[in-house]
């Protein structure tokens, strides 16, 4: 860390790292303890990262954002000197409901850095509370490109959005808002829309569209992997929601969450489609694929045990 912030280095790379992306700055994330291969990162409390209005919890996607930036800070923080480096794949462990209206932290630590990978794991609390809401492990790939990205599609001629399949020409796209305003605030943040399943297809279509805030690496650019895995835990969760309509007005809650990492994703829309890879009476497994410009090249790959309401 030599020759960055020599007056507090470790300290100083954590606040350029988050005033350097996007989604941590709207979202009000500060550095509230670092030292080698240790970081906490806090994170305001916010309506809009409300999950389900009616019962006052934070979308689990909030806290897998939340935990992939403090485990990246963990890892700049245990390297010397820094380089490029990319979330490889992460799990989520939901302990407990998160509460709506609460600051959220997460304390990581990068246990073991190789030459090519780190290795961190974390936990995630909320204000006034000692015991965790969520537990992370995630590993990173080392020297990772960090150049201007040269894959971008060329502008549209339009504004009409697509569908990211593979045809040539895209089909256009049709969806409409995934849920009804006020239903779930990070999924309105995020504008999540959906397109039912055509004939054939198996399960909806779900659209995140792009907007800067969402990035996580300017440089590139790319959408903050946290972000994109939000993306796909509200997806799996929408998903469930229109497979089962006799949970209504109940939403089911997130158990676990694991995703890879595939490939960085562009500045442009995103999208997902789900399949119930089981369905109990408690609960359920979904696999979830995201994709961008051509859905035969997804981004991410995903799946996540949902507990379904009961009454």
């Amino acid at each position: 860390m030599s020759g960055i912030f020599p007056d507090k280095p470790l300290e100083g790379f954590a606040k350029a790292f988050l005033e350097g992306i996007p989604y941590a700055r709207v979202a009000g994330m500060t550095a509230t303890a670092v030292s080698k291969a240790r970081a906490s990162v806090s994170m305001k409390a916010d309506a809009a990262w409300t999950g389900h209005a009616s019962a006052e919890q934070i979308h689990p996607g909030v806290a897998t954002v939340l935990a992939d930036t403090a485990c990246g800070v963990a890892v700049g923080t245990a390297m010397d000197p820094v380089g490029p480096y990319a979330t490889l794949d992460l799990r989520m462990d939901y302990l407990r409901p998160a509460r709506a209206g609460s600051v959220l932290r997460c304390d990581a630590h990068c246990h073991r850095l190789s030459r090519s990978v780190a290795f961190v794991r974390g936990e995630v609390f909320q204000e006034g509370a000692d015991e965790p809401v969520a537990a992370v492990s995630a590993t990173f790939m080392l020297a990772t490109a960090n150049t201007r990205r040269q894959d971008l599609p060329p502008p549209p001629k339009d504004d009409a959005r697509t569908a990211g399949g593979p045809a040539s020409p895209q089909a256009p796209w049709a969806g409409t808002p995934a849920l009804p305003l006020g239903t779930s605030p990070y999924v309105e943040f995020l504008g999540i829309e959906r397109m039912p399943a055509a004939d054939g297809q198996e399960g909806d279509t779900f659209r995140m569209p792009f907007k800067p805030e969402l990035i996580g690496n300017p440089v590139l650019p790319a959408l903050h992997g946290g972000v994109v895995a939000g993306f796909a835990e509200s997806a799996a969760l929408l998903h469930l929601i229109y497979g089962n309509p006799h949970l209504a007005p109940h939403a089911p809650r997130g158990v676990d969450f694991a995703i890879d990492y595939l490939r960085s994703a562009k500045p442009i829309d995103t999208f997902a489609r789900c399949t119930t890879v089981r369905q109990g009476s408690r609960v359920a497994l979904v696999q979830v694929t995201v994709w961008q410009d051509d859905e035969r090249k997804p981004i991410v790959s995903a799946r996540c045990h949902c507990l379904l309401p009961q009454g």
